[in-house]
């Protein structure tokens, strides 16, 4: 008897009912997709088979031309078919990575809107979100993409506002940050499709520590990030990273949230051993890095998005962080032909 490749054996059992088909489920990858995120998902899938004994899910991978995709960290992964047409209301995952926005091509965006337009639902896994957002099937839905893109995505789609959310369920639209975020959210599939007692079990097979709620932060705290539970410095960093385009002076912020601009620079030597205009700095040049990586916006634009007065003053601020100037870091990033191993 041929084994079943989408119910491995184990050891944990579980029991649930269910008699009907396995839901089939489609991973796009694109090039330089995050390998954690994308197993993340998948992972889960055979977890819950695995436990059930049962076929409750298939998952298939799918490429532009069915070729290998290499992931972000050059693992590759050989995808079972090319695109092609899928039953009418096939639910598929766009896997993304780094350089989101150069890695989605004209022939995947025109299949995701062939797929779409006969029915089929989509999802976006980690930065997955930039090819929907390309394809208009965001517009006016709740989504969420890795933090770490937010800024670069922002600047491409101004009419789109993602959410800091782990993950977002709007409809049959499912997208996730990335990394175990994708664990979460396939867990709460599994919870919706087949009870929450086998998602909890497929958890606890994962050594993962669910988060039951949605709408949980990627990012940690700020209070827990600092081992502060101050709110004023809280809320000064918030408001710091709210204005980075149009930056507050500091003693507007420390005004904002009701301290004396002394008060507020003794909180940032304390629990930053820096003051609330440097760390101001330093978070502007931090997008600034963020958008020349992942954007084509010039010297100039980014310095006027990041809140500097010119490219010059951007430049001098980068230099004094990175050692080099912005152009000549993006000329860097400049991807050289591969060399055979």
């Amino acid at each position: 008897m041929t084994p079943n490749k989408f119910v491995p054996r184990g050891a944990a059992s579980f029991h649930v009912k269910h008699e009907g088909p396995a839901k089939d489920l489609y991973f796009l990858l694109l090039p330089k997709l995050t390998m954690l995120a994308f197993a993340s998902a998948v992972e889960v899938l055979r977890v819950a088979n695995q436990v059930t004994n049962k076929e409750l899910y298939r998952w298939f991978l799918l490429s532009e031309n069915g070729a290998v995709v290499r992931c972000s960290n050059g693992i590759e992964i050989t995808p079972d078919s090319r695109l092609e047409d899928l039953p009418r209301g096939a639910m598929t995952f766009v896997c993304s990575g780094i350089e989101p926005a150069n890695t989605v091509s004209t022939n995947v965006l025109a299949w995701v809107r062939r797929q779409s337009a006969f029915g089929s639902k989509f999802g976006g896994i980690c930065t997955g979100a930039f090819a929907l957002a390309k394809t208009g099937l965001l517009e006016g839905k709740r989504f969420t993409l890795h933090w770490e893109n937010v800024p670069s995505f922002t600047e491409h789609y101004y009419d789109l506002q993602p959410t800091n959310n782990l993950y977002e369920i709007d409809g049959t639209l499912m997208t996730c940050g990335g990394g175990s975020a994708a664990t979460d959210m396939m867990l709460e599939m599994i919870e919706v499709e087949h009870g929450k007692d086998l998602a909890m079990i497929v958890s606890d097979m994962c050594i993962h520590h669910r988060s039951n709620n949605r709408e949980t932060p990627q990012k940690s705290a700020y209070s827990v990030a600092l081992n502060s539970r101050n709110q004023s410095l809280i809320n000064a960093m918030q408001l710091m990273d709210e204005s980075i385009e149009d930056p507050l002076e500091i003693a507007d912020i420390a005004d904002r949230v009701k301290l004396s601009r002394r008060q507020l620079e003794r909180l940032f030597k304390k629990y930053l051993n820096d003051s609330p205009n440097r760390y101001f700095i330093q978070l502007r040049v931090s997008r600034a890095y963020a958008l020349l990586n992942e954007t084509n916006m010039n010297v100039a634009q980014i310095a006027a998005a990041t809140g500097f007065a010119s490219a010059t003053h951007l430049a001098s601020r980068f230099r004094k962080r990175f050692g080099q100037s912005p152009t000549t870091f993006r000329r860097g990033w400049v991807e050289q032909p591969e060399k055979a191993p």
